[in-house]
């Protein structure tokens, strides 16, 4: 026979993932470093999650002590400035909607702890922007369990800049602003993934290692130091914004590819321009970038496009009808057998355009059991 209360303390549990998304016109500054503001827009496609995808479960309970938080398997400090804001939106939000007079949104919810446990299927800081995929995960995840609908952008922003691209699925823009309080620096849709089924991204992973510069700091130095990325800020990128959006409308790769490469060089210019320069491509990065030009001088057409991040890995983009043969040409120039020095080259992966955050309906993926706690499989 239950006991009574039983059924109240039974914990509100809620898992989603969200997706990675790859930056073609580059956020890189920030004109403030507490509410995440950027000094240029950007533009990015968000990647598949059949292969790479943050999973984050929250768990609410009256009887939880404390809040606390899991990444990939081991406690994490909750109290994470970063961390702290997006919950203390989505609470502000919640409580926001309750007293707009939303029926059934029960507020007691707001004073339970909240348990957070979440895992990322690729490797962290090598590159590839797990933060994005990270904090949309959280903000999503949590905007469920709370009930909050909307606009959540914004809020997934606070934690990670990139994260409230990883909002959407698709291609999409994160528009700067201007405001000072940053309610105008949103994400937005600019196509679904549906716009461009041809469209291929191969992520080529030239180092796992962590980077030796974090990209919050060498944005402060670059801000701080270049003069090549205030001129870009202010005279390049929104030109840019202008004809990317107009290439991925019109499906025109060639524009599309010569963008993306354009923007990427500029944005290590820019890291070379910072004083000290920061040096995040290595000798295989600048191998790809000939290998590209080669290729795509061999066939007098723009059939590849390489963009880097913050880190030494490429990521290419193609057709679907060019895939086949490039991997080949990857294969010649990058042999797997022959491990050089501190080459980790090739492990590649093949994506499409993909769908923003989800929620996974199935009880039994929920990485928190009952308890609260991490379940032990993990």
């Amino acid at each position: 026979k239950a006991m009574p209360g039983d059924s109240m303390d039974k914990p509100n549990i809620v898992t989603c993932t969200a997706p990675v998304n790859i930056a073609v016109i580059k956020y890189w500054g920030k004109r403030n470093e507490e509410l995440i503001l950027p000094i240029n827009s950007s533009l990015s496609v968000t990647l598949h999650q059949d292969q790479l995808k943050t999973t984050t479960t929250v768990a609410t309970s009256r009887s939880f002590q404390e809040d606390r938080i899991w990444l990939n398997g081991k406690e994490e400090d909750i109290t994470h400035p970063r961390l702290q804001s997006c919950l203390r939106e989505i609470r502000r939000l919640t409580r926001k909607r309750r007293n707009d007079g939303v029926p059934c949104l029960d507020l007691s919810c707001l004073s339970h702890k909240v348990r957070i446990c979440s895992v990322n299927n690729f490797p962290t800081a090598a590159g590839l922007a797990s933060s994005a995929a990270g904090f949309a995960c959280l903000v999503y995840t949590l905007a469920q369990v709370f009930g909050v609908e909307g606009e959540l952008s914004g809020i997934a922003r606070q934690g990670s800049g990139s994260a409230c691209r990883s909002m959407y699925g698709g291609f999409v823009q994160w528009i700067m602003g201007n405001q000072d309080d940053g309610k105008d620096s949103l994400a937005q849709q600019v196509e679904p993934e549906t716009h461009w089924p041809e469209l291929r991204v191969l992520v080529l992973v030239a180092s796992a290692e962590r980077k030796p510069v974090g990209s919050t700091s060498g944005m402060q130095t670059s801000v701080e130091t270049s003069c090549l990325l205030k001129h870009r800020a202010e005279s390049v990128v929104p030109g840019r914004m202008a004809e990317m959006i107009e290439a991925v409308q019109k499906k025109d790769f060639p524009t599309f590819a010569e963008l993306t490469m354009k923007d990427s060089n500029q944005f290590h210019a820019t890291c070379l321009d910072t004083y000290p320069p920061i040096f995040y491509l290595n000798s295989v990065s600048h191998q790809i970038i000939s290998l590209v030009h080669r290729y795509n001088g061999h066939y007098r057409d723009t059939r590849v496009a390489y963009t880097f991040d913050a880190g030494p890995n490429a990521v290419i983009f193609t057709l679907q009808q060019h895939v086949p043969e490039f991997v080949q040409v990857l294969k010649h120039f990058f042999p797997p057998e022959t491990k050089r020095e501190h080459d980790v080259i090739f492990s590649y992966v093949v994506f499409k355009a993909g769908p923003g955050p989800c929620v996974v309906e199935d009880p039994t993926q929920h990485l928190l059991g009952s308890d609260g706690l991490p379940k032990k499989s993990m």
